[in-house]
């Protein structure tokens, strides 16, 4: 497929530009129909949602709120009551607004007003939920109400339906993460193609995946924060799965072959490790359906998507722009080095060498001093609160966050949290005065009741995000309720919250059990070992238990949430353990395939483990940490989305993907993998039969249709020449595997012979090279016999063909 594609490069490239325009038209045409159902079936609260629909349908709807306050005198003068009422009055005239209650209407109203006579507000109640109502007809009503300030008056709006209009332009976090990842590229490659490569990537398959994504919102329900995260995990996932077939395709060529069998080699090797990868992904995203919370099945459905076409882009797209490029993809100090001087033997050095070597002395010492690393970040997951977010934790700046301050002002802090006792049958007066009695109520009101539903409005003390109204609302169901032997329902968003909450934590075991196990059963297929996979699952957890940590520090206890500016400390969104330990688990096995599967093929060849390891390490932690630096840089850029949702999933996510490739990767399964010495690859044999085989690299063994069977030994050797018959003298000539692997190089005498080791019958790749010649690979046949093989080098030229 890669040789199909490298060779039809302007037919690939045009179908992929053609798909992503014509993706974007039919998305553009039809709009969005982003859909945040978030139903809790079973729920008290869902149970008092379904009781109001029924019994007020106009008052079941999303309710906001306009607030206001005075610097002198008090809300009840004239001169503020003409303004305010009149705006309150056009507000009510609009379509899809249920009905406004003010301060103004009698003495029901006079409760609107703090006691101090400075702040007031008015309930807004619209027709449907906060995500169907208009957002033009929100910001009308904003711009209506924020018409009546003056000097000495301040109106700000507060709610879920004005939240949804305060979004910050879209496309920042996106460009800032991209340039950050263009500058991490270009320090690692040195070229400003292959810089743009992974980029482009990234872009074709977030843009295909993102209007598919759009264009599937019309036929099933999808979140509005799906498409967010999906470029959150679709740009990281992307630049990195290309970044690792580019960082292959360019050892290729610096090892002398051509572009062409250089980009099979990488797509063959790399490749299939990006196909693995990806899969474990999708996988691990999948497991969020465990949880059988259906606002996640249009978040499953738009990340996995962009997953599937990112990697599709890094299969098939990536290429066809190698073969555009052909050797523009090394720098121009690596071309002229390489017409000079020939290829050179690839050999890991520098610090990935002397790190690799150090672990392999030390790695005891290294894997304690990691593990108190990541144990001491832990720590904070302990005093893990799940909840839900709210316009107090939202910048200071916004009018949501002002609404939800003046209101704590003037009325207490559990104001901005009331919950709603939705009364169906019993004594609902009883009820009320046992509620009002009940220690952590502030206040307790019924409403007229209608068609047989009573609505008992709860102010806690506390405020929404607070443990103890959590514990309000269990005391509410568990004894208020059953001793006034009324039968109702506790509901109201904070309610609503608490039972996400609950939920989430009673199935978060069950969904990290799902994606542990399937990642386990993936490793013991690919590598052929129990102890892979067993210290790939415990790294996994030792990783979530760290970044859920920094994520704890950072957003519950207010650790430099200033700085980020990032408004207010509160719980953590009780979806957000879902969804980011989904991305954790098909990002860090993506780095343990990367790493493993490179030690694996050396011991497959040497069956020394020690080898295995330090070679594995020195050779992929560089190119580890460099797509690691790159997701993280992508993943912090999503601080500037002004979205909390996604600013908590950047940071945790850029918190254990680095966690997991600079202290992990690199330092403890590498330190733990030495201590576990031969074991790491054992496999009972009765086990190693019954398992299916899945190689996420090629094997390096010729294949029986080209070679006899049983053979042992041989080699090839003959002369080096130029076009004039002349020796060639000092000419590398290197001999590789049909994977890309070097098994042999030699350098030709002063009369131009040379003689190559193979080590079985099969197909190889030599390559030859020298100075003032441009480079040559053939593909070479060898039988039990030595081959004899002369080769012709040309000035200046690059040829790379088959010998059948």
């Amino acid at each position: 497929m890669a040789r199909w594609c490298y060779r039809h490069r302007l037919v690939v490239l045009l179908l992929w530009v053609g798909a992503l325009f014509g993706l974007g038209f039919a998305a553009t045409t039809a709009g969005t129909d982003y859909a945040n159902v978030f139903s809790l079936p079973n729920t008290d609260s869902k149970r008092a949602y379904d009781q109001m629909e029924k019994a007020f349908p106009n008052s079941a709807g999303d309710t906001d709120t306009v607030v206001w306050k005075v610097a002198d005198g008090t809300v009840r003068d004239a001169s503020v009551r003409s303004r305010i009422q009149p705006v309150l009055d056009e507000i009510a005239g609009m379509k899809g607004v249920g009905q406004v209650a003010g301060p103004y209407q009698g003495e029901r109203g006079a409760a609107q007003i703090s006691e101090d006579g400075r702040i007031a507000y008015a309930q807004i109640t619209f027709a449907e939920q906060a995500n169907a109502v208009p957002k033009d007809l929100v910001q009308k009503v904003v711009d209506t109400a924020q018409s009546a300030e003056r000097a000495g008056l301040q109106v700000e709006l507060g709610g879920q339906a004005i939240q949804r209009v305060q979004e910050p332009p879209t496309g920042l976090a996106e460009m800032v993460g991209i340039l950050a990842a263009a500058v991490v590229l270009f320090l690692a490659f040195g070229s400003l193609f292959a810089m743009l490569l992974p980029i482009g990537i990234a872009v074709f398959g977030v843009g295909t995946g993102l209007f598919s994504t759009q264009l599937l919102s019309h036929t099933t329900d999808i979140p509005d924060l799906a498409p967010l995260l999906a470029t959150l995990i679709g740009l990281g996932v992307g630049i990195d799965y290309a970044l690792f077939i580019v960082t292959r395709h360019r050892r290729g060529l610096l090892r002398g072959l051509a572009p062409e069998e250089s980009a099979v080699v990488a797509l063959n090797t790399s490749g299939r490790a990006v196909l693995f990868a990806g899969g474990t992904v999708c996988i691990a995203l999948a497991g969020m359906l465990v949880t059988n919370l259906r606002f996640l099945d249009g978040v499953v459905i738009g990340t996995s998507l962009t997953v599937v076409f990112s990697v599709l882009a890094a299969t098939t797209l990536l290429p066809a722009l190698l073969g555009v490029l052909g050797t523009r993809v090394l720098s121009r100090r690596q071309r002229r080095k390489l017409a000079e001087r020939g290829p050179e033997p690839e050999r890991a050095s520098g610090v990935a060498a002397r790190w690799s070597a150090g672990v392999q002395r030390r790695p005891r010492t290294i894997a304690v001093l990691a593990l108190a690393v990541m144990a001491v970040l832990a720590v904070p997951v302990l005093s893990l609160h799940l909840g839900a977010t709210d316009q107090g934790n939202d910048d200071a700046k916004t009018t949501t966050r002002q609404a939800y301050d003046l209101l704590a002002e003037g009325f207490g802090p559990g104001f901005n949290g009331p919950l709603q006792v939705v009364v169906t049958a019993g004594d609902a007066g009883a009820l009320t005065k046992s509620i009002g009695t009940t220690p952590g109520v502030a206040a307790v009101a019924a409403l007229p009741p209608a068609h047989g539903v009573t609505v008992i409005q709860v102010v806690p003390t506390t405020s929404p995000q607070s443990v103890k109204t959590d514990d309000l609302i269990d005391t509410l169901r568990d004894r208020v309720i059953p001793d006034a032997g009324a039968t109702a329902h506790v509901g109201g968003v904070t309610a609503v919250s608490k039972d996400f909450a609950t939920i989430t934590g009673d199935r978060l075991p069950w969904f990290v059990a799902t994606i542990i196990g399937l990642g386990f059963l993936l490793l013991l297929i690919a590598f052929r070992s129990l102890v892979v996979p067993l210290t790939a699952a415990l790294m996994n957890l030792i990783a979530a238990a760290a970044s859920f940590g920094v994520l704890v520090a950072v957003f519950q206890w207010g650790w430099g949430l200033e700085v980020l500016g990032l408004g207010k400390e509160g719980p953590i969104n009780a979806f957000l353990p879902v969804i980011m330990l989904s991305l954790l688990f098909g990002l860090s096995m993506d780095y343990q395939v990367f790493l493993v599967s490179r030690m694996h093929e050396e011991w497959v060849h040497t069956k020394d483990n020690a080898r295995a390891v330090r070679v594995g390490l020195a050779e992929t932690s560089r190119v580890i940490n460099s797509a690691a630096l790159i997701m993280v840089c992508v993943f912090l850029a999503f601080v500037l989305s002004g979205d909390s949702g996604a600013a908590m999933a950047g940071v945790g996510l850029a918190a254990a993907v680095a966690l997991d490739a600079f202290i992990l990767r690199t330092a403890l399964v590498p330190a733990a993998m030495h201590l576990l010495g031969d074991s790491n690859w054992w496999l009972p044999g009765w086990l190693d039969k019954r398992l299916p085989h899945l190689a996420v690299e090629p094997a390096e063994e010729p294949s029986a249709d080209v070679a006899p069977a049983g053979g042992g030994a041989s080699a090839v050797h003959g002369f080096v020449r130029d076009a004039e018959g002349e020796a060639v003298d000092g000419a590398v000539l290197t001999l590789l595997s049909k994977g890309g692997r070097q098994l042999d190089r030699v350098t030709s005498l002063a009369d131009g012979s040379y003689i190559v080791s193979v080590p079985a019958p099969g197909t190889y790749l030599l390559s030859a090279t020298a100075r003032s010649y441009g480079a040559r690979a053939q593909h070479l046949v060898v039988t039990e016999e030595p081959l004899v093989h002369d080769v012709e080098l040309t000035p200046g030229e690059v040829d790379a063909d088959a010998v059948n």
